[in-house]
């Protein structure tokens, strides 16, 4: 038997590989996505103060540290029972939706699109940023450019920096906005709105409107039936920082609706001896392995999950956009019907980029987010409590159990990657299926195409796992006392 091993796979965020085992015949026999980190990030964080658990698990990653930051603050009201007042919501909902369209900019543009601008067989020397822009024209790139800026400004003046912000704490926020910020605020939201409806055309032009592009979407080798997740408002409608979690079937039907308090009574998880990542699934449908259907445990969060477990959008140009997505891959514009086609969470990352944007400006004209009274101070005893926000990359739950102190005695947590495990490794493994066969040439455009089926869950190992790479130099000094030093190892050095 042959091994294959894609190691590292390219353009996402940690590390991983792909072993893809080809029989005799020519045929792939099996497919593992392989995570070789250790995660140990709970463990650490046992002991420390709650309140500093916004700062501290913002570090599992320079990606979306903000989702992590709201996601704590958000548990830590919970464990003192300290709901923020509305100005203090509004403002972190505001930085939310700012990254939140930087974000998706950065995974359509520079991780996922030069395999449709390049085209997936294209050099490796060119599928990348600088292909992209030679290709689609130096202003589109300085387009992308100013966009992220404009997100990152609007991050760093509600959260003190651009990454790693320090603004949420138990209550609320520690910063009262000015009126010479709330009007700065407004000039980028508006420019990020007119990003989004340049990136709608820069989707039509470039992919939607080649066929071959369009066909590979819906190709089989690119598809499953799963269930999917995602958060969703009183109205049904995808929401990124409040609301409940929604879980619905593969025909559409909801399955599940619950407060993000009640997610151990729907959400468990597996482990593979393969791998250090988990795999979470749905109590309901139990554990049944890497299989699809309505009876598999397996689920979605993604930007595709979360267009499908909601009802629609809840501004008027990504409804739109929502509209004709639904109305193209299934001819039902109410979105009732789920799209499966993984590659297609590329559009729906664009719906909620448009979505992201024009509710950053909706909430950057709100007059509230003025209003001084943005904290409340906390007078409870803490326990326990759990945060969660739609992360880019899924849903995102922080689980945390303190003493009287305020001091963690427990942590959880389960991100976005980590939801789409199993689905990822299904996409990997029937990419890799349908593309090896006998007599088959296996070249690095068609090693790129099966890297392709991961690429667009947009996965970060830095959130989903946590270690100190065998690269990584270390010096360990264990002391007394007194200071005295009992014994030392190095690695690396």
């Amino acid at each position: 038997m042959k091994t294959i091993k894609i190691d590292p796979i390219t353009r996402l965020e940690g590390h991983g590989r792909i072993d893809i085992f080809v029989d005799d015949e020519g045929d792939v026999a099996d497919c593992f996505f392989v995570v070789p980190e250790l995660r140990g990030f709970e463990q650490f964080c046992v002991g420390r103060p709650v309140e500093e658990m916004p700062r501290i698990t913002s570090r599992i990653c320079g990606v979306c540290s903000e989702a992590h930051h709201l996601a704590a603050a958000k548990a830590c009201d919970a464990v003192y029972h300290a709901d923020p007042p509305p100005a203090g919501r509004k403002l972190r909902e505001l930085l939310y939706s700012a990254f939140f369209t930087g974000d998706h900019a950065t995974h359509f543009y520079i991780l996922a699109a030069p395999d449709f601008v390049l085209g997936p067989d294209a050099s490796p020397a060119e599928r990348n940023i600088l292909g992209l822009i030679k290709k689609v024209g130096l202003d589109a790139g300085k387009k992308v450019i100013s966009a992220r800026a404009a997100a990152h400004e609007i991050v760093e003046i509600i959260g003190g920096k651009t990454v790693h912000m320090v603004s949420a704490i138990p209550g609320g926020v520690s910063k009262v906005i000015t009126t010479e910020e709330r009007d700065r605020m407004v000039t980028l939201a508006e420019q990020l709105l007119e990003f989004g409806k340049f990136t709608l055309d820069i989707l039509q032009s470039v992919v939607l409107d080649n066929q071959g592009y369009v066909d590979l979407i819906l190709s089989d080798a690119y598809t499953h039936k799963t269930h999917y997740m995602g958060m969703v408002d009183e109205n049904n409608h995808t929401n990124f920082y409040d609301g409940q979690i929604r879980v619905v079937d593969t025909e559409g039907a909801e399955v599940a609706k619950y407060p993000a308090s009640d997610y151990l009574k729907h959400v468990a998880e597996h482990v593979e001896p393969w791998s250090y990542l988990k795999f979470p699934y749905l109590k309901a449908r139990g554990w049944k392995g890497l299989v699809d259907g309505n009876e598999s445990g397996v689920y979605r969060a993604t930007p595709l999950s979360r267009t499908n477990a909601a009802d629609g959008m809840a501004t008027p140009l990504a409804q739109a956009e929502y509209e004709r997505f639904y109305e193209t891959l299934t001819g039902d514009r109410s979105g009732r019907t789920p799209v499966h086609q993984t590659l297609a969470t590329h559009w729906a990352r664009v719906v909620e980029l448009v979505y992201a944007a024009e509710h950053t400006l909706e909430l950057a004209r709100d007059e509230e987010i003025l209003d001084p009274t943005v904290r409340v101070v906390p007078t409870e005893t803490p326990d326990e409590g759990v945060g969660c926000v739609e992360a880019p990359r899924g849903t995102l739950t922080h689980h945390y159990v303190t003493d009287e102190r305020g001091v963690l005695k427990a942590v959880n947590l389960i991100v976005g990657t980590t939801n789409n495990h199993a689905a990822i490794c299904m996409s990997v493994k029937k990419a890799a299926q349908t593309l090896i066969k006998r007599g088959v040439e296996v070249t690095e455009g068609l090693l790129n195409r099966i890297e392709m089926a991961f690429r667009a869950y947009d996965p970060c190992f830095g959130c989903a796992t946590h270690s100190l790479p065998g690269s990584m130099p270390l010096h360990v000094r264990i002391l007394d006392r007194s200071g005295q030093v009992l014994a030392e190892g190095r690695r690396g050095q």
